[in-house]
């Protein structure tokens, strides 16, 4: 069930307010609640505003991780980890590659 926080985010959706640090929040609440379809959609509407946010690659590849969507959270891993680089984050980035290692480790086995 949508709490108050999810359902004041939404309302903002088609407003001037609605932008890639909206649609990450809204990503990141339906993460919370384990809703990973919203959550991806979100998310992805995230980086379509912002390509270079590397916390929004982060968070879309955790949500297709966990619907089980393996090869594309580890494009979105790859993508972030471009996205972090470019932008000189290098947390984002080891972080990201750790998780990408993972997922590549799974596949293979």
């Amino acid at each position: 069930m949508p709490g108050p926080t999810l359902e004041s985010l939404e309302k903002l959706i088609g407003t001037p307010r609605d932008g890639s640090l909206l649609r990450y929040s809204l990503g990141m609440e339906y993460s919370k609640l384990n809703q990973w379809g919203k959550a991806i959609e979100h998310l992805r509407n995230s980086l379509a505003a912002d390509p270079g946010y590397s916390a929004a690659w982060r968070a879309l590849g955790k949500a297709l991780e966990a619907d089980g969507r393996m090869a594309e959270a580890l494009e979105a891993y790859r993508s972030g980890i471009a996205a972090a680089e470019k932008k000189g984050d290098k947390q984002a980035g080891k972080e990201m590659a750790v998780f990408a290692r993972r997922i590549e480790k799974r596949l293979v086995a």
